[in-house]
């Protein structure tokens, strides 16, 4: 198990990961520093342990509005889906009526032509 060297606020901390995920660590960690540092030009320093927390919570709640966002946008998909597939229904129907108007249509021409044809 790798282990990452990481700045957070001034501070290196080492941490472990599976392989692979050394990079995102680091990106991880490079977001709650910047989110730490937005926190200290805002509030100032009021403790590693307080600034850590504040910047947890601000990153859970973009997560929270994300995800919010994704189920939003998973069921206008869904909506969209469904009317999708009921405007797809009418047009095979409106298609179906449509050749069996034409059908009918071909029938009389040649009805009309096969009487002239007599005549």
């Amino acid at each position: 198990m790798p282990l990452v060297n990481v700045m957070v606020s001034g501070r290196a901390y080492t941490i472990a990961c599976d392989d692979g995920e050394e990079e995102h660590l680091k990106d991880l960690a490079t977001h709650v520093d910047s989110k730490v540092r937005e926190l200290l030009e805002s509030v100032g320093q009021v403790g590693d342990q307080r600034l850590l927390l504040m910047a947890a919570l601000l990153i859970t709640d973009e997560y929270y509005e994300a995800r919010s966002k994704l189920e939003s946008h998973a069921k206008t998909a869904g909506d969209l889906a469904n009317a999708h597939e009921e405007i797809s229904g009418k047009l095979n129907q409106a298609e179906t009526q449509a050749i069996s108007l034409m059908e009918r249509s071909a029938k009389r021409a040649e009805d009309i032509a096969a009487r002239l044809g007599h005549a």
